[in-house]
């Protein structure tokens, strides 16, 4: 194995003079970095993680605890979408990321804080999980570095989806369309079901728009059987809504089958809306009317908040970060006016 010492032989410098050079230190000038990374690159020299690590107290490495109800993993359409550019962004940094396990089945197993104190890791992203559960509460109280999706500590940094922005205007467009009986599956509870669930019953009231309370049903993220059911409970009432409301994408396809084996058309009989953005959503015909979530943005600046955390800790503010999506206008939504 190429060592410092071999590296630093073969430039003719000293063995400081290399460590400075492969770390970039402001005292070494450009064209002696630029030999002594050419000769490193030459010879085949790799880092000593284990060394770098007790130097710097570092292990470059980040946990992800991501836990998903459905167990679609990083099917997810959302969050593997949030998780590619967070894994992206975080190893430009020279970070690695390694999945906390969440699997409560294996005989003892070690709580989320004892495998992220095991594994050393610089810091932690905690995405789609039972966020009262009091392992997650114990890891986000810890000294370890935390970011949160969608969800508010007092204690960490959240980046979140804009779900009062992304709600509003799906409510805002439905109504300028002509629609006043409409219907709403949301998701199970969750801060970010709430949100919505709240949004959208004040925007409706601020239209002046009654909403029934048998219009209002829950299913689970990305349960297309759940969606079909409540579709059903929903196309059976005898004053049925003109449009209904899913709680993501994903499900509203299951909404869509329950619709078409009732013979009935969309949008001209029924309309409906969803709520993520995904890529599929656009191909599949007819075209969903929905909110495009900005999983881009959300994952790229959920890396560098943690990454911040971690490297400059004391200048780094803990602070929540809305980050907005946008209305995609589709096929599903039928003018009324």
């Amino acid at each position: 194995m190429v060592s410092l010492k071999d590296i630093a032989s073969e430039c003719g410098v000293s063995i400081a003079t290399v460590s400075k050079a492969l770390n970039d230190h402001s005292d070494i000038g450009a064209e002696t970095k630029t030999r002594i990374r050419k000769a490193a690159k030459d010879m085949g020299y790799v880092p000593n993680a284990a060394a770098k690590s007790m130097k710097t107290n570092r292990t470059h490495n980040i946990g992800v605890l991501f836990m998903d109800d459905a167990n679609s993993g990083l099917t997810h359409d959302f969050f593997a979408g949030v998780l590619e550019s967070f894994k992206r962004e975080v190893e430009r940094e020279g970070y690695d990321i390694t999945f906390i396990s969440n699997d409560r089945s294996r005989p003892g197993r070690a709580s989320y804080l004892e495998h992220a104190r095991y594994r050393r890791f610089d810091g932690v992203i905690i995405a789609n999980v039972h966020f009262d559960d009091p392992e997650v509460v114990e890891l986000v109280k810890s000294n370890i570095p935390v970011v949160t999706i969608d969800h508010i500590y007092n204690e960490t940094t959240t980046i979140l989806s804009d779900n009062v922005g992304g709600m509003s205007d799906l409510v805002d467009f439905v109504v300028q369309n002509g629609h006043n009986r409409i219907a709403y599956i949301h998701g199970a509870e969750s801060a970010t079901t709430n949100l919505r669930l709240v949004t959208f019953n004040r925007k409706l009231e601020e239209y002046g728009i009654e909403v029934p309370e048998e219009y209002i049903k829950e299913s689970p993220y990305r349960d297309t059987h759940g969606a079909y059911e409540r579709t059903l409970e929903l196309l059976k009432l005898r004053t049925r809504p003109t449009c209904i409301f899913y709680p993501d994408d994903y499900a509203t396809y299951g909404g869509m089958r329950a619709i078409a084996e009732r013979g009935l058309k969309i949008p001209d009989d029924i309309s409906v809306i969803g709520f993520d953005g995904i890529k599929v959503a656009r191909h599949i015909r007819p075209r969903l009317t929905t909110y495009r979530q900005n999983t881009e943005e959300l994952g790229t600046l959920a890396a560098k908040s943690l990454v911040a955390l971690i490297e400059k800790p004391k200048t780094t503010l803990i602070q929540q970060i809305t980050v907005k999506g946008w209305l995609l206008e589709g096929d599903t939504l039928k003018k009324l006016n």
